[in-house]
């Protein structure tokens, strides 16, 4: 299914912040692509939130246009505004502004996105494929491996701070299944500064490199089959 390999390993983190920086570095460093859920109208502002006791700060515009070359860029709502609170209009406004404005900022199409908040109810959902997007990430976890039946309404696998991950890989790196695995991991790079535990993603990373039966993908690849 990729490049004739039934395994596939990707990633997606959220909000276009300062610890992207790092994050991305170590992903270079193993060889993954990965895909950033963005906020159009966020970039570059002096928005800013505390995680535990770590200052959370947005990237500004130019290191925005320069720090994802390589991986994917994806939707996330305008203004990260809770989405089930929208009405229709106010809906397509958030993740069809999104996309357009991202699409003009850096060139490319926009394939997916990711909820703000998680927020996905079916309004939601309806709004996202008016959009034009062809798949849409949760914050659900599946604990599992099978490709998603409705790409809009997408569990990953799990996030990179769940208990089981490690054991999670090892299932994954273990299967012999015939039908096609894809590995999903998600979060915020935010989190690793907050919890100190940067080397949560550095053994991640470790586990899962190297192994020349598994194909490694931005979302857009994996779920689609596309490039961006």
């Amino acid at each position: 299914m990729w490049n004739n390999l039934k395994k596939a390993v990707t990633f997606s983190y959220d909000d276009g912040v300062e610890s992207d920086k790092k994050l991305i570095a170590i992903l270079n460093k193993y060889g993954f692509r990965a895909t950033f859920n963005l906020n159009s109208g966020l970039i570059g502002t002096p928005d800013y939130w505390t995680c535990k006791s770590f200052d959370v700060r947005r990237l500004s515009r130019e290191d925005v246009l320069s720090l994802y070359r390589g991986h994917e860029v994806a939707v996330h709502g305008t203004l990260h505004l809770h989405a089930n609170e929208l009405g229709d209009a106010a809906l397509d406004e958030e993740f069809g502004g999104d996309k357009r404005a991202l699409e003009s900022l850096f060139g490319v199409t926009m394939r997916g996105m990711a909820y703000p908040y998680g927020d996905c109810d079916a309004p939601v959902a309806a709004s996202v494929a008016r959009a034009g997007l062809r798949y849409g990430r949760t914050v659900f976890s599946s604990h599992g491996f099978a490709l998603p039946e409705d790409p809009i309404l997408l569990k990953p696998t799990c996030h990179h701070d769940d208990p089981e991950v490690f054991e999670l890989i090892d299932r994954f790196l273990a299967s012999e299944s015939n039908e096609p695995q894809l590995l999903y991991i998600w979060g915020h790079a935010y989190e690793f500064d907050a919890n100190d535990n940067w080397d949560r993603l550095e053994e991640i990373c470790r586990r899962l490199s190297g192994h020349p039966d598994i194909f490694i993908g931005t979302n857009a690849e994996v779920l689609l089959g596309e490039v961006q």
